[in-house]
């Protein structure tokens, strides 16, 4: 079986996440891990996985990428395209498993979340959420990630891979 991880990441902390994520999905399937920037087609596949860091509440949009760059240095070529463009290009995705996570500034009660907007995207795609949207913290708009949300990371993935093959 062969899953994708999709990840958008500006300063390298959500590149990190997604990296953990195809790590502990790693057990279960053949795991694709790609930049948003290269468009990677989910056809193929039998479980989507998409994240991106949160931006004013929700996934990213050119200006707030654009902001991003103003605040630090961040990935080459890192504020082109995003996983709303992602998620606006993609095909029907007919009962696929999916799954979403984000990465977040953590702040007490800070609403919004790119997981769930994008989850909610992706289940108006025809996918089927196999798992809630998850958040991993870091420590100011630029980073670092916050100890231990890389092994949680891991950790997440794998249920993501049980509650997939139900």
């Amino acid at each position: 079986m062969k899953a994708l991880v999709v990840y958008e990441s500006m300063f390298g902390n959500t590149a990190a996440v997604a990296q953990a994520v195809a790590d502990g999905l790693a057990d279960t399937y053949d795991v694709t891990l790609a930049d948003v920037q290269d468009l990677p087609p989910a056809a193929e596949a039998d479980l989507l996985v998409v994240g991106g860091p949160t931006h004013a509440f929700g996934m990213s949009r050119p200006a707030t990428r654009t902001d991003a760059v103003k605040q630090g240095e961040v990935r080459a070529g890192a504020e082109k395209a995003g996983i709303r463009e992602y998620l606006d290009s993609s095909p029907p995705l007919a009962g696929m498993p999916v799954a979403a996570f984000d990465t977040k500034v953590k702040m007490r009660f800070l609403p919004g979340s790119a997981a769930r907007k994008a989850l909610r995207q992706l289940r108006s795609l025809g996918g089927r959420p196999v798992v809630p949207a998850e958040n991993f913290r870091v420590d100011g708009t630029t980073g670092p990630l916050l100890n231990g949300e890389l092994d949680r990371a891991r950790q997440w993935a794998q249920g993501v891979a049980a509650a997939s093959s139900r």
